[in-house]
């Protein structure tokens, strides 16, 4: 019974941290220009891994550079993990921007 309550408000707590993520269409609009991968983690990141990339409902980001490729840190955001981060949040040019920007972090 208590496995089914803990997983039933895990569910819930990932479709409320999906709804947070930034979700939507990234049809161009408002997004990153050239070199803004900051204002993409704001939009699409900053909510689950803290403005200040120190972490909140996900990990902290403040490091990550210094533990994972830009590689790795793209085909975690393309890819999703089985933790709760989903997949696809950010494509394209702007997921290279941001893996990039990440990995700079050490």
């Amino acid at each position: 019974m208590k496995k089914n309550l803990l997983k039933m408000l895990l569910g819930a707590a990932l479709v409320m941290g999906l709804a947070a993520c930034g979700g939507g269409d990234d049809k161009g609009g408002d997004t990153a220009q050239a070199g803004d991968a900051e204002k993409v983690y704001s939009q699409k990141c900053s909510s689950c891994h803290g403005g200040d990339l120190k972490g909140g409902m996900g990990p902290a980001l403040t490091a990550v550079g210094a533990s994972k490729s830009k590689d790795e840190i793209a085909a975690i955001i393309k890819d999703g993990t089985n933790g709760g981060m989903p997949a696809g949040l950010i494509t394209g040019d702007d997921l290279d921007k941001v893996a990039d920007w990440l990995a700079s972090k050490k």
